[in-house]
């Protein structure tokens, strides 16, 4: 797998050591999350917006609606900065100063250019769909010709990216080892629960097996609660 190419706005400087530089990483943790943030500015006003996306390849697609004034001037070719955060437990040491969040996160710099061809929207949009619950797109309607013009997709080149994450457990100083605080990782899981039918359902109908047993690609099956000698409980 080809390895990223650090630039000098993604090299990563603080606590370098958490840098990967391997696409399957990238990959990964792109595959799994379901929401980034991209932040722009116009004129002299930050936004940061929350959105679904979609990657195929070394393309990061992002979903909006064509009536968004922001994602239109994102459109426009105004340099973006796209992140997706994955958060895998709090680390928990013997000093405040010390505690930490395990996580693996991506930052994404570039220009986000809008998908225009509707053929080339429609399989782009497909590719969103199987992103967030893969079958899905099979069982239900398509997108109609005004539905598509109402939706704005653009592209982003994974060109300028940086990948960090943190896991393990915490990096105490020596003069704190002594402490009769309890230190470790709180491991944490996005869980989904049973699906709830939609009381206008026809009889008959069921939930189907992608949505019973619905997992993000990458996350790990949910494992039983075992007790510790002190009384709390914590995945093994």
């Amino acid at each position: 797998m080809q390895e990223l190419s650090p630039t000098a706005r993604t090299r990563i400087r603080r606590m370098p050591h958490r840098a990967v530089y391997d696409r399957a990483t990238l990959h990964a943790i792109l595959d799994e999350g379901i929401v980034c943030h991209m932040g722009f500015v116009v004129g002299e006003q930050p936004y940061v917006i929350p959105t679904a996306y979609a990657r195929e390849g070394e393309t990061l697609y992002l979903h909006g609606s064509s009536a968004s004034r922001s994602l239109k001037t994102l459109g426009s070719g105004l340099t973006v900065c796209v992140t997706v955060t994955l958060i895998d437990g709090l680390v928990l040491s013997r000093a405040i100063f010390t505690h930490s969040i395990d996580y693996r996160s991506v930052v994404v710099l570039g220009t986000a250019a809008p998908v225009l061809d509707p053929a080339e929207k429609l399989r782009v949009l497909h590719a969103l769909s199987e992103q967030l619950v893969p079958g899905r797109w099979k069982d239900v309607r398509p997108p109609n010709p005004k539905e598509l013009k109402a939706t704005l997709v653009l592209a982003m080149p994974l060109k300028e990216v940086s990948v960090k994450v943190r896991n393990g457990p915490p990096i105490d100083e020596d003069e704190d080892l002594d402490s009769s605080a309890w230190a470790g990782e709180l491991p944490m899981r996005t869980e989904y629960l049973d699906p709830i039918d939609d009381p206008r359902l026809s009889p008959g109908i069921t939930a189907p097996d992608y949505v019973i047993n619905y997992r993000r690609p990458g996350s790990k099956p949910a494992e039983p609660m075992v007790g510790t000698n002190n009384g709390s409980s914590q995945s093994e």
